[in-house]
């Protein structure tokens, strides 16, 4: 296999000095990820572009390294390519003959070809002369100039040849770290996923800091989006995971602060804490997940008075989307079903929330509040690797019995996505096969028969060790993980 890695045209345009180092990042972001699929592949560096060489690798593992680059950020796109010696109109027609002539039937098409070097023909000829044979070739197909059914692409490189067999679109942005590291909020729902998702794509490492609201299942949850999101977005570079114990805070907001303040309190009081966090991390901003006017906390009066509680930067990448629009974001970057699964703890603070709130009546309202609580909360705080947190699951759920055979009567719970689902189905002989997502297990598990045993699965295990300790702690003991082998 052969990749063609097309630089984001944001980065052709900047300064030699400063293309020269984003293109030196996004080669060694490519060569992490590409080489923790396949060891011996290859990633050269070019002017223009990058190229990928995997030879001999199974139809699965080179599905598995296109849709990898797909989610890194700085790639425009990418081709997959074979590459001919360029010997004369002729060969080259027989080439790409051998790839396309299956392709062609009913179609109607056209063949485009760049060219760089020095040649004694135009592009245009050598389009002609290979779209005419193709035509020949193909009774039933027919050239068409504008908007083809189907267009063959061709790059001519001095006497290269490279026939384009397939185009793939990659995430653009900006590759990691071009930016400096940002400390994101991160809550679970559909917001600050697609705010932390955003960051990284625009290039800055993002870290991940989480005020536990709702005890270990709101953790348990939470960790689960920002693997998934650090492992599909920025997997080439480690970052950290931080949990805040909030709930001693939540409790002396709810006795001290007034009713319709405590959204902005709380929110003063986070940005309070995750300030001290990016200070220990040397990290010099935060990212939200606020977007203007759609909760009480989030007009722009009660944004300036969050606001004024730090001198850390907040940097709000939703601020002008509208709900429908993040939630659309939420299912192509694969965080929907976590975040639809989550439910909203910062909603139970107030019921009748100021959505105009002045800043000394805040400011007076948290002078009876302990401030040290701040301070107590940060210095207790869980700060890990994101990278353990596979590793952290397991330990966790260690009392959760795994099997890699199934016993006679065993029920087998598919809890993975519908679209992992339904692209490679379980199979397994004589087994009883239930699917069932895991955001679905907490509201229909109960109504499964709780005399039978049940095994959870999931491709890596980790979702469905979390998902079983989950139902232990509501009290359903016949759950156990089955891992195949």
């Amino acid at each position: 296999m052969r990749l063609i890695v097309k630089y984001h045209p944001e980065i052709n345009i900047k300064s030699r000095s400063v293309r020269k180092r984003f293109s030196k990042l996004l080669e060694s972001n490519l060569r992490i990820i590409v080489k923790r699929i396949y060891p011996s592949a290859h990633v050269v560096a070019r002017w223009s572009d990058l190229l990928v060489e995997a030879i001999g690798i199974s139809e699965e593992m080179e599905a598995e390294i296109i849709d990898a680059i797909s989610r890194i950020p700085g790639v425009d796109q990418y081709n997959q390519i074979v590459e001919v010696d360029f010997v004369d109109f002729d060969t080259a027609f027989n080439d790409v003959a051998k790839y396309w002539i299956p392709f062609l039937e009913d179609k109607k098409f056209c063949v485009r070809v760049k060219r760089s070097g020095k040649h004694d023909f135009t592009s245009g000829d050598l389009e002609r002369y290979i779209g005419g044979g193709l035509n020949q070739a193909v009774e039933s197909a027919s050239v068409k100039l504008k908007k083809p059914e189907l267009t063959i692409r061709l790059e001519l490189r001095q006497d290269k040849l490279q026939i384009i067999k397939a185009n793939h679109k990659g995430l653009g942005g900006m590759p990691l770290p071009t930016q400096e590291d940002v400390l994101s909020l991160i809550s679970g729902g559909f917001d600050s996923g697609v705010a932390t998702y955003h960051m990284m794509r625009r290039g800055a490492r993002t870290h991940f800091c989480f005020f536990n609201l709702g005890g270990k299942e709101h953790e348990i949850g939470v960790k689960q989006v920002s693997y998934e999101i650090w492992k599909r977005y920025s997997s080439s570079h480690k970052t950290k995971f931080v949990a805040v114990d909030f709930e001693p805070v939540v409790e002396e907001i709810l006795s001290k602060i007034d009713n319709g303040l405590m959204g902005v309190v709380l929110k003063r009081m986070m940005m309070r804490a995750a300030s001290q966090v990016a200070a220990k991390l040397n990290i010099k901003a935060l990212v939200t997940g606020e977007s203007l006017g759609q909760v009480s906390s989030q007009t722009l009066t009660n944004l300036s008075v969050i606001d004024r509680v730090t001198e850390t930067l907040i940097l709000r990448p939703l601020i002008h989307l509208d709900k429908a629009e993040i939630i659309d974001t939420s299912r192509i970057i694969g965080t929907h079903d976590f975040a639809a699964a989550m439910p909203e703890y910062c909603g139970v603070i107030s019921k009748k929330p100021t959505t105009r709130a002045v800043l000394s009546e805040i400011i007076e309202a948290e002078s009876n509040f302990d401030l040290s609580l701040i301070d107590k909360v940060v210095s207790a705080a869980n700060v890990i690797d994101i990278r353990d947190i596979e590793k952290q699951a397991a330990e966790e759920v260690q009392e959760v019995e795994q099997v890699t055979e199934l016993p006679d009567g065993a029920i087998v719970l598919d809890i993975r996505s519908p679209d992992e689902t339904d692209e490679m189905p379980l199979a397994l002989d004589d087994i009883e096969t239930i699917t069932m997502p895991f955001f679905k297990l907490a509201t229909q598990f109960g109504d499964l028969d709780q005399t039978k045993p049940y095994y959870l699965y999931c491709d890596r295990g980790v979702m469905s060790r979390l998902q079983a300790l989950l139902l232990h702690e509501h009290g359903y003991t016949n759950v156990k993980v089955y891992r195949k082998n």
